[in-house]
């Protein structure tokens, strides 16, 4: 093997060490996250002034608590009545960390270190997902046992899947965030529409119109719960102040409170949408009503609930929660549809504005759906086992609610910015481009006399010199030219008397740049006046560089028909 080894190239010697590489990436990203959560329980056991179990029992809960990030299902056995009681509410806040930590790494394998290839995205996909799933199976047979430990069907969904789509973001973000051509086996007719640019557009205005109005839900519903916090604020810290009397155990609420803030936020924009959340199985949360006897525990952020009966009006003032996601959508998608800086004829027409508007607002309910199902779940067997939004009616309602308000606001926002933009005839001015094209086309030189005269540099009708032009004297004003800016002036080539047809098309060999027009016969062609940078008739000049363009004309001097381009003696007037 070692004799072998200069026939492989450096590329094919360094790729074991590079698909290794990218393994290690992934088991060192589950690593990372499981060491930050077991530091947390550890110091809170630390702290706690009576612990009731030993070191193993903490960090056999941090594996618990590291899992239950993922999206895994607890099955919490040290319960009053003995029967196992299962954990579904996950603190999204926690798992943002897992999350982040493998789409880093993802992305973090895609850009190589200087002298080391990269994996292809496929086998960097497969690569930091199979590092961290191995790190993750390990953890689930360590915690399996322990007072909480994991479904086994809950591990692969949504735990695998969860860590799956991060670290398929991952790929996606280095590799550009490319909306690449579909796969092989779709439609022709899909094809064909991904390889147009107003497809991809199209696309790219419903991503992000989507995007922004599940981000408008999520932060409506935060600004509801603040708002309730506030409201019930005495309710809220005597429930704090009971739930532990050491610094340790008010900590530990605090921190868990902080960790169930995002699901919060989501179940008030449920509560804002309309179906409202599940507060048990006989108990519903809605701006209309609270109905059914609550099961509620005795938790800070569950203090903050509203009144049992009928909802008041300040209630129903969380409807403005979807009303602003609609108007999000429409903004975003109008922002495409109809450009600042656009013509009429570039905007989209009316029926593909409201298309690309109700699509925002099916991936607004796509997105408003994912996150009710991931901030709720179970809490016990009995009257907890249903606790949260349900996740196809908050999606629903956020659809309807995107539909019906979001396309009729897009259309009318479209109307509104294009209010200006008329014909030129109707008195509107007109947009830039329009000013170019209705611009006047100058005329095109045309031969002039022999008899011409020039024409002063001050004079209105003079044009700008052309690139075909020599320029051999300046305007009044200006300084004279440098060395490096002398040029032989420029000269008009009479027609000559015969030769016929090729005489006459060779006879203008260099065109005048100021107007034929306004000159006079009666003006004659102007004797050449010598200068310090043009050549003598006793001292033969080498050829120099043309002279910079000027606006002013030049004089014009004869030369005979057959003459160089390059200047010799000049002859007398």
């Amino acid at each position: 093997m070692t004799e072998r080894s200069p026939l492989l190239s450096r590329d094919e010697r360094g790729r074991p060490a590079v698909l290794v590489s990218a393994a290690l990436r992934g088991a060192i990203a589950a690593g990372l996250g499981l060491g930050c959560v077991a530091v947390l329980v550890a110091a809170l056991w630390i702290s706690s002034p009576a612990p009731d179990s030993g070191p193993g029992e903490a960090f056999h809960a941090a594996a618990g608590l590291w899992l239950l990030a993922h999206g895994a299902e607890l099955v919490r056995t040290e319960t009053l009545t003995g029967a196992p009681a299962p954990v579904g509410v996950v603190p999204l806040l926690l798992s943002v960390l897992p999350v982040c930590l493998v789409h880093r790494a993802a992305r973090d394998v895609l850009e190589p270190d200087e002298g080391r290839g990269a994996p292809s995205p496929g086998a960097a996909f497969a690569l930091v997902t199979g590092g961290y799933l191995l790190v993750g199976g390990a953890v689930a047979l360590y915690a399996r046992g322990a007072s909480l430990s994991a479904r086994p069907l809950s591990l692969l969904l949504p735990g695998a899947l969860v860590v799956a789509g991060a670290a398929a973001a991952g790929v996606w973000t280095a590799c550009g965030r490319p909306l690449g051509p579909p796969p092989s086996w779709a439609p022709v007719r899909l094809h064909e529409a991904m390889a147009r640019t107003r497809f991809l557009r199209r696309a790219d205005a419903v991503g992000r119109s989507a995007l922004a109005g599940t981000a408008v839900l999520l932060g409506g519903g935060a600004l509801v719960v603040a708002s309730a916090l506030v409201w019930h604020g005495a309710p809220v810290q005597e429930s704090f102040l009971r739930l532990s009397t050491d610094r340790g155990g008010r900590i530990a609420v605090l921190l868990l409170a902080l960790g169930l803030v995002p699901n919060a936020a989501v179940w008030g924009a449920a509560y804002g949408l309309g179906p409202g959340f599940a507060l048990g199985t006989a108990s519903t949360v809605t701006p209309l009503a609270f109905t059914g006897p609550p099961a509620v525990p005795d938790f800070p952020l569950l203090a903050a609930m509203p009144a049992h009966g009928p909802g008041a009006p300040w209630n129903w003032a969380a409807g403005a929660v979807p009303v602003a996601a609609a108007l999000t959508v429409a903004w975003f998608t109008v922002r495409r549809a109809v450009p600042a800086d656009g013509e009429r004829e570039e905007a989209w027409s009316l029926g593909e504005t409201a298309l690309t508007t109700a699509l925002g607002a099916v991936g607004c309910g796509l997105g408003a759906a994912l996150l009710a199902a991931a901030s709720g779940g179970p809490l016990g067997t009995h009257a907890l086992a249903d606790f949260g939004p349900v996740w196809w009616r908050t999606g629903a309602a956020a659809l309807a609610w995107t539909t019906v308000v979001g396309v009729p606001l897009a259309l009318l926002l479209r109307a509104w910015r294009l209010r200006g933009r008329t014909k030129e005839e109707d008195g509107e001015p007109a947009t830039e481009s329009r000013r170019k094209a209705a611009a006047p086309v100058p005329p095109s030189p045309l031969p002039a006399p022999e008899s011409a005269g020039p024409v002063s540099p001050a004079s209105p009708a003079a044009p700008h010199r052309r690139w075909w032009s020599r320029t051999g004297g300046r305007a009044a004003g200006e300084t004279a030219p440098g060395p490096e800016e002398t040029s032989a002036p420029a000269v008009l080539v009479p027609p000559s008397g015969g030769g016929g047809e090729e005489a006459d098309l060779d006879a203008y060999d260099f065109l005048p740049t100021d107007p034929w027009h306004a000159r006079t016969p009666a003006d004659g062609p102007p004797a050449p006046q010598p200068s310090a940078s043009q050549p003598s008739a006793s001292q033969p000049s080498a050829p120099q560089p043309p002279a910079p363009h000027s606006s002013a004309s030049p004089p014009l001097a004869p030369r005979p028909p057959d003459g160089d381009d390059a200047p010799g003696e000049p002859e007398s007037a």
